[in-house]
């Protein structure tokens, strides 16, 4: 008894610091929030954010107020559905580089998007979601069993690479696509850049139901993901169904990133370095880190678009440009930290 009573001791002070931590993460993205509100390229105070949530458009400040709150809750959910899908990919692959931009996720879905809108003039935003996901699922795939191949098997390098060069043909195949029709070039140039400056609420309301399926999918199967951390056949002999978790895992993370690249466009590196940085926070177990990526998640993309509006008023720069900027740096840093060596 003495013994169950000392070992549960450091639990309950851990399960208390994840709580807090929860909870502050939660707050820093609050404050995320009112910043994206408040600041862009006109600045407004407190009183007219209030009143322009409230619905109050009685002045500029209010209608601008109320305009940014779509982008906003846009910026919250591509964040949180990209870093979710990051998290969910490591565990799945046991790569630590495992993200849906370096593993060509992000490209499939592009590509399957382009398609449709030069070949068969898809326009309607559901048909647009679907043919992203499918595009997605289909690259994760093929990048899959190219990083399969050989003795040595799916390794985090020979992943790695073979996203790389799966993201640079997909990137060239859509360029010879699009550069003989510059009336679906004008259209597709702002939204290939990634940004959430397009959003409308009915776009969000049709695209809530899959990305609320998707994460959901994803934080059912985290008990799943922490046995895949032991391996396949530790986790097989824990009675874990191996394939069956990577496939519905992996089906969460193709639906977030598919849904998130369709509002939003290809934006790279959410999903690669939030995982990394909440691990620090709170370890490995998929139960906590989910939810931590999720926020974290949400926070550093608004965070970004905020910045984009604040360093060249009176223009913007999109936050597909200032992700990149913040995540080659982390990324090197992840990498130097995994010892490349031993990839």
């Amino acid at each position: 008894m003495p013994g169950q009573l000392t070992a549960a001791a450091p639990t309950a002070r851990r399960g208390a610091r994840r709580h807090l931590l929860l909870l502050l993460l939660a707050a820093l993205l609050l404050v995320a929030f009112a910043c994206s509100i408040m600041f862009g390229v006109r600045s407004i105070t407190v009183s007219d954010a209030v009143g322009g949530l409230l619905g109050y458009t009685d002045t500029a400040d209010q209608a601008a107020a109320a305009a940014r709150l779509p982008r906003t809750v846009l910026g919250v959910a591509v964040g949180a559905a990209l870093a979710i899908a990051g998290a969910t990919m490591q565990a799945v692959t046991r790569n630590p580089l495992a993200d849906p931009g370096i593993f060509g996720v992000l490209a499939g879905a592009s590509l399957a998007v382009v398609i449709g809108m030069t070949f068969f003039g898809v326009v309607n935003p559901v048909t647009i979601m679907v043919l992203a996901i499918l595009g997605s699922a289909a690259a994760a795939v093929f990048v899959y069993v190219v990083g399969s191949l050989g003795r040595e098997g799916a390794t985090p390098l020979k992943l790695a690479l073979a996203g790389a060069a799966t993201s640079a043909a997909l990137a060239a195949l859509i360029s010879a696509i699009l550069l003989p029709r510059i009336d679906v070039m004008d259209s597709y140039r702002h939204w290939q850049i990634g940004g959430v400056a397009g959003a409308s609420w009915d776009r969000l309301a049709m695209a809530g139901p899959l990305l609320a399926a998707g994460a959901i999918i994803c934080l059912l199967s985290a008990r799943g993901m922490n046995a895949l951390a032991l391996g396949d056949e530790m986790a097989t002999g824990l009675g874990e169904r191996v394939l069956r978790t990577r496939i519905i895992s992996s089906l969460g993370a193709v639906i977030l990133c598919g849904v998130a690249t369709a509002l939003a466009g290809p934006i790279a590196f959410v999903g690669l370095i939030v995982p990394h940085l909440c691990r620090l926070l709170v370890g490995t177990d998929h139960r906590w880190l989910l939810p931590f990526s999720a926020l974290a998640g949400a926070a550093l993309l608004i965070s970004a678009d905020t910045l984009g509006r604040v360093l060249t008023r009176p223009s913007e720069i999109a936050v597909g440009i200032i992700m990149p900027i913040i995540g080659a740096p982390v990324f090197i840093w992840i990498v130097r930290r995994q010892r490349v060596r031993e990839l």
